[in-house]
């Protein structure tokens, strides 16, 4: 086990980003022209920095597994991106973003990153608006803001419930200009299946042609991988279908650390599953727990008479209603973060109280907002008079205004009006906020292998904030990678074109080229999605919301035991040299069956609670905190990054020391 350099700058927390950029190397604009830079994922992270070193003039190859750039899962982010410009006056600043970030991942994230990434937060907005994302805005044509889980601003700057649309098209904008410039070569319905390591740098990668099967190479002096997370080792997820981890994991088998893959979101307000034929999950924004009230029935007689379909949830009193995070986090209410949330949700649904036939879901309720807004309304309109059904008219007026397309979608989905009854949500996995490891340059340990967005782990440690998703892979792909890689590239000037001759192309060819067809000559029985619903199985209830040391150790064996089966009995149709989705997802289930089990590895060996990882064994026995998680700092305030070394329980952990000269090191509370 080693210790990793950070290679975080010296000096005080406000100045270590300026002085980084005043002293780094940089690549003058006529030698950009001789650097070829590979993009893999064209989200929000590597759109904007393919659109960025396109612009600064290097030549750009991107990938993306879609059939445009425009439908990288970027675009279902739905609530908002946050930025501290404190455009309410409400006591916002770059440092309690920083703070919020930092307490609100349970102080497991690198101090020097998050400053960085409120520094950089206001001008994401200012590009943005620059290219055109239609924001909302207030009655005085400023850009409006609402507030998020786990802080007592509004920081949040949002398009509708359309946000990550919205921004993906801007980031999208500025990468078809290059594009029609030619600087980024866009190489859609791609999908990288191995990096490329020469004399111990990324030097390209092997790509497939997804549409023809043809494998190939692309070479390059620099790789990016911003290929977003890993929920969906958990097979019910809120991401796409298609999204996977296949780009990280293969880098990682070549040499870049994976650090802290149990750190992984659950998010809390999500469509309950309807049954166990589903294969996606859908997300209901955090935005609207800015105006929905959660809230369970306080008698079990309630509950009951709910699920059997007796009485509805809108007859039930007040004073029956149990409003429990208002009740448990009187300062934060329903705006506590999202790991909080989720597990207050589980614990009353445990308990008995969830309101569906499954058991699990609590209510969202907006009666209380529709009746504020609306008796606002009338007020404005000088109808002192109004009727209750006339406010009521008035008040879904401005919430369709604020939520409507969200609303829509959950009617659509559960065939129920939520302006008249109460969502019902559950929480569902949702991010990964653990990641392929990386340097405060975003360099990986690969030399030239560079990590962005989602796909690295930098930023949110334990537990990620709502709406900062959009913010880090923006930051990073606008505003940190194009200075930090520039410092790499400037001894690449003389390096002229990289062949794809060479024997280390022509091994990495080879070796893809083995699995794929290992994985069609298995002619097994079993469909690829059987196996991953087995999977999808043991990672939620052993490795879920919550884990202790007996469920992550049989899911260790039981993973490598679907892993063994999946090897000897799947059934891949169809060939290898033509259009062949199953064997996309033979490949990509692969790669997840390997990260599940050091995903368990790693919960297993961090014997604390922290963020999203919950163990059932370190809980606050007593006093005001009873019941919450409890963090181990003496023993757990570093970074695990595992290195490969041929099968996952093998893996090795090195740490990185997480220090804290800015921030308190303390118990979180929203109480």
């Amino acid at each position: 086990m080693s210790k990793l350099d950070s290679k975080i700058p010296e000096g005080p927390i406000k100045d270590k980003w300026t002085n980084h950029k005043n002293k780094i190397n940089v690549v003058n604009p006529a030698n950009k022209r001789l650097i070829d830079v590979i993009v893999v994922g064209t989200g929000l992270a590597g759109g904007s920095a393919s659109a960025s070193l396109a612009e600064l003039g290097y030549n750009v190859k991107a990938f993306c597994y879609q059939d445009s750039p425009r439908r990288a899962h970027s675009i279902a982010a739905q609530g908002g991106i946050n930025a501290a410009k404190n455009y309410q006056n409400d006591g916002d600043s770059t440092y309690r973003l920083f703070y919020d970030t930092v307490k609100g991942g349970d102080y497991r994230a690198r101090e020097a990153n998050v400053y960085r990434l409120a520094e950089v937060s206001a001008n994401i907005i200012d590009q943005c608006v620059a290219q055109g994302v239609p924001f909302a805005r207030d009655y005085g044509g400023l850009l409006d803001n609402r507030s998020f889980g786990g802080v007592l601003v509004s920081r949040t700057f949002y398009a509708k419930g359309q946000t990550g649309q919205q921004l993906l098209l801007g980031a999208y904008s500025a990468m078809s200009r290059q594009i029609g410039k030619g600087k980024i070569k866009m190489y859609n319905r791609h999908e990288m299946l191995d990096v490329v390591i020469v004399d111990g740098k990324a030097r390209g990668i092997i790509a497939r042609n997804l549409v023809t099967g043809e494998i190939e190479r692309h070479s390059a002096h620099a790789v990016v991988i911003a290929s977003g997370g890993y929920g969906n080792v958990f097979f019910l997820s809120t991401n796409a279908m298609g999204s996977n981890a296949s780009a990280a994991w293969k880098i990682h088998k070549k040499g870049a650390f994976f650090a802290n893959p149990c750190y992984t979101q659950i998010h809390p307000t999500c469509i309950p599953r309807s049954g166990d034929h589903q294969s996606k999950l859908t997300l209901m924004s955090e935005s609207l727990r800015n105006d929905g009230r959660i809230w369970v029935p306080k008698n079990m007689e309630d509950v009951m008479a709910i699920r059997e379909g007796k009485l509805k949830p809108t007859q039930i009193k007040e004073e029956d209603r149990d409003y429990y995070l208002e009740r448990r986090y009187p300062a934060f209410g329903n705006l506590v973060p999202r790991d909080v949330a989720s597990r207050a949700a589980k614990e009353r649904c445990d308990a008995g109280f969830g309101v569906n036939a499954t058991g699990e879901a609590v209510y969202l309720d907006f009666s209380s907002a529709i009746m504020r807004y609306g008796k606002e309304k009338a007020m404005i309109q000088h109808e002192t008079n109004a009727s209750d059904d006339r406010i009521r008219e008035l008040g879904e007026q401005v919430v369709e205004a604020k939520y409507g397309n969200l609303f829509q979608m959950y009617e659509k989905i559960t065939d129920q009006n939520p302006y008249k009854t109460p969502m019902m949500i559950y929480p569902a996995v949702h991010y990964t906020m653990g990641g392929i490891w990386v340097d405060y340059n975003l360099m990986t340990t690969i030399p030239g292998c560079y990590a962005a967005g989602e796909a690295n782990f930098s930023d949110h440690g334990a537990n990620r904030l709502g709406a900062s998703a959009l913010m880090q892979g923006l930051a990073d792909g606008y505003f940190v990678l194009p200075y930090t890689i520039g410092d790499y590239l400037a001894s690449d000037i003389r390096t002229g074109k990289i062949s794809t001759e060479s024997p280390e192309f022509e091994q990495a060819e080879k070796e893809v080229r083995g699995q794929l067809e290992q994985l069609i000559n298995i002619k097994g029985t079993k469909s690829v999605d059987y196996f991953h619903k087995r999977l999808g199985k043991v990672m939620w209830d052993k490795v879920g919301m919550a884990r202790n040391e007996k469920g992550l150790k049989e899911a260790m064996e039981e993973i490598r035991q679907i892993r063994d089966e999946f090897w000897k009995d799947v059934r891949v149709p169809g060939g290898m040299d033509e259009f062949n989705p199953e064997l996309e997802k033979a490949g990509r289930l692969a790669d997840f069956l390997e990260l599940g089990e050091l995903f368990a590895i790693d919960a297993l060996h961090r014997n604390e609670s922290c963020g999203g990882h919950f163990r059932e064994e370190s809980v606050e026995e007593d006093g005001e905190q009873k019941g919450e998680a409890k963090r181990d700092d003496k023993n757990f305030a570093y970074v695990a990054a595992w290195e490969y070394k041929g099968d996952p329980k093998d893996a090795v952990m090195h740490k990185e020391e997480l220090t804290f000269n800015d921030i308190e090191l303390k118990q979180r509370s929203y109480k």
